[in-house]
């Protein structure tokens, strides 16, 4: 089968993956999809979390291990818990997370490891990922309904989610049970749909899932400027996402992005900020390039999220003496498109950042 896990996946949980469509979706002038929108809803009851603009940064500098490049576990729980209590205003970690997602979830977790596929020095890290899957566990979800799952064996293996690139055996620390999957770009089981047009489908451990925590990070991306929230999910979650990089993948990521199948899933955003590359992205080429910024944030809203990682290579790229991402000509104009469509905040006025230092 071309779809790969660590443990069967649970699919006897997944909550309107298949909702019937009376009419097609228009999204950038071709129709989502006809019959099934393969979108998703929360169990009975239960309203998840959205406060578009607002994004909440947790820094605390010293926070590396030895190497200096994994952040300490010690550090990753006490950012993660700060930054989710003040996006939700709840009192805790597995309080926060009860606003994210319910008990009778089937939940996915998307890291990105794209970066650290040979370096091993630069993805999301799985001391941020473990803490994530503590908060969804703490709101009582079981951890046979939470999987980890990445587009290639070498990006998840770059996140020491996997201590076994043939089996994705999940590192020690994980409880057990919790699954890991990787789709390869062609594990997929929905409907056709088309962006634009050209025909995608989302693969199977997102659609299996009735939510989605985006475990991202922050850096410059040769093709699109700037890769963060967005572009995680919409080229890291289907088929081909190699047919999506025209034109500096502007406007594709915000087309793709507005699919039913994709917004009705993807619930918190959490960044992974604790390096930075901020020229020559997304792959870890040039250690000068990356830099530690030992933070971490969380929003629920990935426009806005993505507008403020944007600033943040943009200084890094003004202090280095490199040109803007405009004048490189790769600025990343799809993040406005985004908010165009009502994916999220882009107007800097109605975005506000809550910047906390620990």
């Amino acid at each position: 089968m071309a779809h790969e896990h660590h443990g069967e996946m649970n699919r006897r949980k997944l909550l309107g993956a298949a909702l019937a469509a009376t009419a097609a979706v228009t999204i950038g002038g071709e129709s989502e999809a006809r019959g099934k929108t393969w979108a998703a809803e929360p169990p009975a009851g239960f309203t998840r979390l959205s406060i578009p603009g607002k994004v909440v940064k947790v820094s605390k500098g010293g926070v590396m291990q030895s190497n200096g490049v994994y952040p300490t576990q010690s550090a990753a729980r006490m950012m993660l818990e700060r930054a989710m209590t003040e996006l939700t205003g709840k009192a805790n970690l597995g309080e926060a997370f009860k606003t994210i997602v319910h008990p009778d979830d089937v939940v996915a977790i998307k890291p990105n490891g794209i970066a650290g596929r040979s370096t091993m020095k630069m993805a999301a890290n799985k001391e941020l990922i473990l803490e994530v899957v503590k908060g969804v566990m703490a709101a009582g979800v079981p951890a046979s309904n939470i999987t980890i799952f990445e587009q290639f064996r070498d990006f998840l293996y770059a996140t020491r989610c996997i201590t076994d690139k043939a089996k994705l055996t999940p590192a020690a620390e994980f409880p057990a049970g919790i699954q890991t999957a990787v789709h390869l770009n062609k594990d997929a089981v929905m409907d056709e749909i088309k962006v634009g047009k050209i025909g995608t489908k989302y693969v199977t451990p997102f659609t299996n899932a009735s939510v989605v925590i985006n475990v991202t990070q922050l850096k410059d991306h040769s093709i699109c400027g700037y890769t963060g929230a967005m572009k995680n999910i919409t080229h890291g979650a289907n088929i081909n996402p190699h047919h999506f990089h025209e034109h500096t993948a502007s406007p594709q990521i915000a087309h793709m992005y507005a699919q039913d199948v994709v917004k009705s899933r993807v619930a918190l955003h959490i960044k992974d900020a604790y390096q930075v590359i901020y020229d020559g992205g997304p792959i870890d080429k040039n250690p000068r390039r990356r830099v530690l910024h030992e933070a971490v944030y969380a929003s629920t809203d990935p426009v806005a999220l993505d507008h403020i990682g944007w600033k943040v290579v943009e200084q890094l790229r003004k202090d280095a003496a490199l040109p803007t991402l405009k004048d490189a000509g790769r600025e990343p104009s799809y993040l406005r498109v985004a908010g165009q469509l009502g994916l999220g905040v882009f107007d800097d006025n109605r975005i506000s950042l809550r910047a906390v230092t620990l």
